[in-house]
């Protein structure tokens, strides 16, 4: 898994431009205040698609990546299904490190 991706959703968290509980995420959904949709290989198919229905209806971008144990891990926290990011920098530079490589 891309290292410079993972490091950078520490440094996502820390600048407090992240939500990774699942009312939060899709509370960020619903709002528009979600920038990109971190979504972990190795989630259940419920979450995969209740994940997919939202980013689809609310139209943010999605991405798999890494397993629930690497973000959670890149995060301080228990294995997440998935990230939310809030934040317009950190959404891009993240899309652009998890489609070029």
């Amino acid at each position: 898994m891309p290292n410079k991706a993972l490091s950078l959703l520490g440094l996502a968290r820390r600048a407090g431009k992240l939500t990774w509980f699942e009312e939060a995420n899709l509370a960020a959904i619903r709002s528009g205040q979600a920038k990109l949709l971190l979504l972990a290989g190795d989630a259940g198919e419920a979450a995969k698609k209740r994940y997919r229905d939202k980013s689809k209806t609310y139209r943010v971008p999605l991405l798999v990546f890494a397993d629930k144990a690497q973000l959670g891990a890149a995060l301080g926290t228990s294995p997440r299904a998935a990230v939310t990011v809030t934040d317009e920098g950190f959404a891009a530079r993240l899309k652009t490190l998890l489609t070029t490589e």
